[in-house]
């Protein structure tokens, strides 16, 4: 009940630019699971937003991540507009060594950001903030590229910002991302059924 409460109230303090960014939030990720280009200028937009509430709230590496979002939407945009060959970019799957691979080293990464966030800077939650950075910024490569399995990677990612923004009071934030974790599950089996009917079509 304290939750809800406390949820309901930031709410209601949510500026109109709050609001557009959690709108244009949940609108991206839509359109991802689309996999249409309307996802990116959403993304564009509620990023540039949440950069600065996040620097105001002392979430540095957060806010460093949707700095990084901002060309990343850049990015995104021309990859699944001319794709390979000027053809749309299709679904891949990386194998289990490749990820294995990535999370060693975006581990690692992340482990000595959080140190120096930690020791020389005045950021709240420095590791798990680091941590969540990095594999955002990792998997935000991997929708760029439409890989499956970047889906499984947002599961995690946002479990964990759940609780970082519960302790930094984002109350609106915290169920957005609830939202998220939802969409997450539903945007991975709708990516896994088009990449099967890729590869039928390919094998037909």
């Amino acid at each position: 009940m304290e939750f809800l409460s406390q949820a309901l109230s930031g709410f209601t303090a949510m500026s109109y630019w709050e609001y557009i960014a959690v709108a244009l939030g949940l609108a991206y990720l839509v359109f991802v699971m689309k996999e249409s280009l309307w996802a990116w200028p959403c993304a564009f937009v509620s990023t540039f937003i949440y950069t600065l509430l996040f620097w105001n709230g002392a979430l540095l590496m957060e806010s460093l991540l949707n700095f990084y979002y901002l060309a990343m939407a850049v990015y995104g945009f021309y990859c699944w507009k001319n794709g390979k060959e000027k053809k749309e970019l299709p679904i891949s799957s990386w194998q289990f060594n490749t990820h294995l691979i990535i999370i060693t080293v975006t581990s690692l990464i992340a482990l000595a950001l959080g140190y120096v966030m930690d020791n020389y800077t005045h950021a709240d939650f420095a590791y798990l903030d680091s941590f969540t950075t990095c594999f955002a910024v990792m998997t935000t490569y991997l929708v760029a590229k439409k890989v499956l399995e970047n889906w499984l990677y947002w599961l995690v990612i946002d479990a964990a910002s759940i609780y970082l923004y519960l302790q930094k009071g984002y109350y609106p934030t915290v169920v957005l991302f609830a939202i998220y974790t939802g969409m997450v599950i539903w945007g991975y089996l709708q990516w896994r059924q088009h990449l099967q009917l890729q590869r039928e079509l390919a094998f037909a």
